[in-house]
């Protein structure tokens, strides 16, 4: 999935339409890549959403941004505070058939002289750029992402230079005219796959779209180019056309494609996708709406991995030293396990130390506790026979009390492991930055943060908790880090509510809130498929998830968070997946 310049090209004839004429009323940076400008149109007010990000680049009318701003606003947006805010938006209009869009907007100096500057947006995966100019000189006055000479030798992107735009493909451009030969030859001479051959022949066609040109004249994508007709070509040809015929004439087809039975996002594109006839279609009224229900969870997710990093790694480096710390204490206990034989070796030279003679190396006795089988002990020829004995009663005991110590110590540090564990799921499932904030002060509090201020501790979570319905109608409840587990399962949950957890693998809390109510054994499953999904195993086959009624679950003394013991649970054995997932119904309040 990606915004194609079919997509852009669109969303430029959107914004034209809607936004000429208007007044740049703010300028906010909320991320470092990312800028909100608040529009004034008439009677009506616009948030308008323009990001480089090098995972998803975009731009669109929002209605529902409310990301909060810094207490400092950074450089760039002070720039486009001076040189754009208060102006008005003259057009705006896609540069060739890339995916570049420029806003031209009219604003006065200090000197209250009219002038006009230039917003580029480029949207190139990681090259994306929102980069400010000045008509008059064509210099950039700054960009969102400066890039230097060290970054890029071809195309420096700093204030001062002129602007130039991005090397331009060798491409056909399809708002000119196309020439049936040379469209003919450069697809014929492609080596590869038809629908690659469109793409990297045509300017501004994605893989995606390649892909439908393909179903609709009803080819193979992947013949090879060099075995197309040339009623082939021309096929190829004639749908390309009618494509941008229909770009020309602003038909457009904001659509997105859903496979409900994973409950996931497929594709998104202006124009309609046969290829996808057997999943379901939404529809949108505009671009920018259908863009911003596309982006809006994926761009939130993603931002709260780049939020969540630091912490993610400071949490995995302690789990890969208690992991190896682990390792080496297995080996440590091995080794004290076989206690039991150098004390037998003392016993037998305790009780045949008449035949030891100072000097020896080795002995061979009979041991009278296994049928007089023959065994030889090394012995130290420098030491007498009594010192030769109690060498060996010394080592037993040492390995003896080491073998206690390290049991306690590998007890600690296994619960520990899985409290690490446990940690980086929940931080995995975040999707706010006040989750986020839950799972740092909880790491403060513990030690594993270091904290200028002891955040005040708050049994109740301050975000909330997944919310199922089962198929007979129970609520089912899931905890999304261990505050959230504590609370379902130490102050929500009833007695007689069913209690879920995987079976010895880090996981979510899962309650089904019946109050003693017959449960269903489809609701058990629906239940352990959560427990399942939501657990470090999601991606594994036949999961163990434990299930038992909530009055046998409890907390230990001095146990860390989410920690708990139970008794009297079931099994049951749980492939998890997005389609089994998929099909348990989210609650709404």
């Amino acid at each position: 999935m990606s915004l194609d310049a079919i997509v852009v090209s669109n969303l430029a004839n959107e914004l034209n339409d809607k936004l000429v004429a208007s007044k740049i009323d703010k300028v906010y940076q909320p991320e470092k890549d990312e800028i909100c400008l608040k529009i004034r149109a008439g009677k009506d007010n616009y948030k308008f959403v323009i990001s480089a990000s090098a995972s998803n680049p975009r731009l669109y009318i929002s209605d529902q941004y409310d990301k909060n701003n810094p207490k400092k606003a950074p450089v760039f947006c002070m720039t486009l505070r001076k040189h754009i805010q208060s102006g008005v938006i003259d057009h705006i209009e896609q540069i060739g058939f890339e995916r570049i869009i420029k806003i031209a907007v009219d604003s006065y100096d200090e000197l209250k002289e009219k002038t006009r500057k230039f917003l580029y947006i480029e949207i190139m995966g990681k090259h994306s750029n929102i980069i400010l100019v000045s008509e008059k000189t064509g210099k950039i006055i700054d960009s969102i992402k400066r890039v230097p000479i060290s970054v890029s030798r071809l195309r420096q992107v700093l204030p001062g230079n002129d602007y130039e735009l991005p090397p331009v493909q060798d491409k056909i451009n399809p708002k000119e005219k196309i020439e049936g030969e040379l469209f003919r030859e450069m697809i014929v001479s492609f080596d590869g796959p038809i629908y690659k051959a469109i793409y990297m022949t045509v300017l501004g066609l994605s893989p995606l779209i390649a892909r439908e040109i393909c179903y609709r004249i009803g080819i193979d994508q992947n013949i090879d180019s060099s075995d197309l007709t040339d009623q082939n070509i021309k096929a190829i040809l004639k749908e390309i056309r009618l494509i941008f015929a229909n770009i020309e004439l602003g038909k457009i087809y904001p659509n997105m494609i859903v496979d409900k039975k994973i409950d996931k996002i497929v594709e998104f594109s202006t124009i309609k996708l046969n290829q996808y006839e057997d999943l379901n279609e939404v529809k949108y009224p505009d671009v920018s709406s259908l863009l911003e229900n596309y982006y809006f969870e994926k761009d939130s997710k993603e931002r709260m991995k780049q939020k969540s990093s630091s912490v993610k790694k400071t949490i995995q480096l302690k789990l890969e030293r208690l992991t190896n710390k682990i390792e080496k204490q297995k080996k440590e206990l091995k080794e004290a396990k076989s206690a039991d034989k150098y004390k037998l070796k003392g016993e037998l030279l305790t009780a045949y130390i008449y035949l030891i003679k100072k000097g020896m190396e080795n002995i061979e006795v009979e041991n009278f506790y296994d049928n007089n089988k023959k065994v030889s002990i090394e012995l130290n020829k420098n030491l007498s026979p009594s010192e030769n004995a109690q060498k060996y009663y010394k080592k037993y005991n040492k390995l003896k009390n080491a073998r206690e110590e390290i049991t306690n110590m590998m007890k600690d540090n296994l619960e520990e492991k899985d409290y690490l564990e446990n940690i980086i799921l929940s931080i995995e499932n975040c999707q706010n930055e006040k989750e986020l904030k839950e799972i740092k002060e909880e790491l403060m509090r513990e030690g594993y943060i270091k904290a200028w201020k002891m955040p005040k501790k708050n049994n109740k979570p301050t975000t909330s908790y997944m919310k199922f319905m089962s198929s007979k109608g129970k609520l089912i409840l899931v905890g999304k880090n261990n505050k959230q587990n504590d609370y379902l399962t130490l102050r929500l949950a009833d007695n007689e509510d069913l209690w879920f957890h995987t079976k010895d693998i880090p996981g979510s809390h899962v309650l089904i809130k019946c109050a003693g109510k017959t449960v269903d054994d489809s609701e058990i499953i629906q239940a352990a498929t959560l427990a399942a999904y939501y657990s470090k195993a999601r991606m594994s086959s036949n999961v163990p998830v434990d299930y038992t009624f909530k009055k046998y679950v409890k907390k230990p003394s001095g146990a860390k968070p989410g920690m708990v013991i139970y008794e009297t649970n079931k099994t049951v054995y749980i492939t998890p997946s997005d389609e089994e997932k998929a099909k348990i119904k989210i609650f709404e309040d």
